[in-house]
């Protein structure tokens, strides 16, 4: 999905991802995506502590994303118009802002 959409990252800026953007180091350099256990193998000490180091990081984006998803514009189907869909997730992204600052 992400080949085939028109997303491109900036080549200075480093993006952290979980194991479902394997293969995106082909298309962003500073990408950074877990090791994957190798078939009937184990992953070496320091390959689990980048890992585990990797989980740390983003565990603050899940957190972000999970608030965001009560809102269900990003959980569910839009059925609204397309063109006010990027209006409404800045929005949304405004008021988690907000909040995030009176707590």
């Amino acid at each position: 999905m992400f080949k085939s959409s028109a997303v491109r990252i900036h080549p200075e800026a480093e993006s952290l991802h979980d194991s479902g953007y394997q293969g995106i180091e082909r298309y962003h350099a500073s990408s950074y995506v877990p090791i994957k256990r190798p078939s009937k193998g184990r992953l070496t000490q320091r390959e689990r502590e980048y890992n585990r180091t990797l989980s740390q990081e983003r565990i603050g984006i899940e957190h972000i994303n999970r608030s965001l998803k009560i809102f269900r514009i990003l959980s569910s189907r839009y059925r609204n118009r397309r063109r006010r869909y990027g209006l409404r997730c800045n929005l949304i992204a405004a008021i988690y802002n907000y909040e995030l600052l009176e707590a």
